[in-house]
């Protein structure tokens, strides 16, 4: 397996349902490329954009986390646990799936757009009882920074969920760099730009492309645009389950 993995954000698959556009970063649905189907434990990463009054209608799920992250509006989620939430950009969403939950999505807003990134990571235990988490956000501790959104470890910084994985977010000034440690040796960390432009070890990311890198505990990374904005997603490269 290559210690490398590039995607540029031309190379996604695309979805337009109309109400629904969707990149995909890993195969998914009608988008199947066998050289893209999942990064270790990170099977979907989608970039989606849901019109005004539309989302997704009730539907199941299993053995799955789920992480939403809304990067404009907000989404109403409805689920059979008897949650009903709003979830608003600054803010992050994380579900356990387990033994089976039914769950919606729709735009908040009747008019303007939502987008959010969809994230799948296969869980390390299963069949636990399903669960639902939010967060909001500090954007305070993203400024020149890296924050924690998400850690295997209940009652930390951010929310947790069923695998050894962290993830982080960061906005930069142009010219700032920080370096990542890389938290576990089995695992890859995979660096999406959200907005503006970085280099990630020596490779110039512009916004939307995906980093996969498998082989280093150090990866240094430096803003290239003002206002620049990233995803680090460090995951188990081979599932364990519990």
């Amino acid at each position: 397996m290559s210690t490398t993995v590039l995607h540029k954000a031309v190379t996604r698959g695309h979805a337009d349902l109309g109400w629904l556009s969707s990149h995909q970063s890993f195969s998914f649905a009608g988008y199947y490329n066998p050289e893209r189907i999942q990064f270790g434990v990170l099977r979907v990463l989608n970039d989606d954009v849901v019109a005004g009054g539309k989302g997704f209608g009730s539907h199941p799920h299993d053995n799955m986390e789920i992480i939403s992250i809304p990067l404009e509006g907000s989404l109403v989620h409805e689920d059979n646990m008897g949650h009903r939430q709003v979830v608003s950009a600054g803010e992050i969403q994380v579900m356990s799936t387990g033994s089976g939950v039914f769950h919606s999505e729709y735009n908040n807003s009747p008019e303007a757009p939502a987008k959010f990134l969809q994230i799948w990571l296969f869980p390390n235990r299963l069949n636990v009882t399903p669960r639902y988490d939010q967060v909001k956000l500090d954007p305070a501790k993203e400024e020149n920074a890296l924050e924690q959104l998400i850690s295997p470890v209940k009652g930390g910084e951010g929310t947790w969920l069923y695998q050894d994985a962290w993830f982080y977010k960061g906005r930069f000034d142009e010219g700032r760099a920080v370096d990542y440690g890389r938290k576990r040796k089995e695992n890859g960390v995979y660096f999406f730009v959200v907005k503006g432009s970085f280099m990630v070890s020596g490779e110039r990311l512009e916004s939307r492309d995906g980093l996969g890198i498998t082989d280093l505990d150090t990866i240094g990374l430096s803003s290239l645009e003002e206002g620049s904005e990233i995803l680090i997603m460090d995951v188990p490269m081979q599932n364990k389950i519990q």
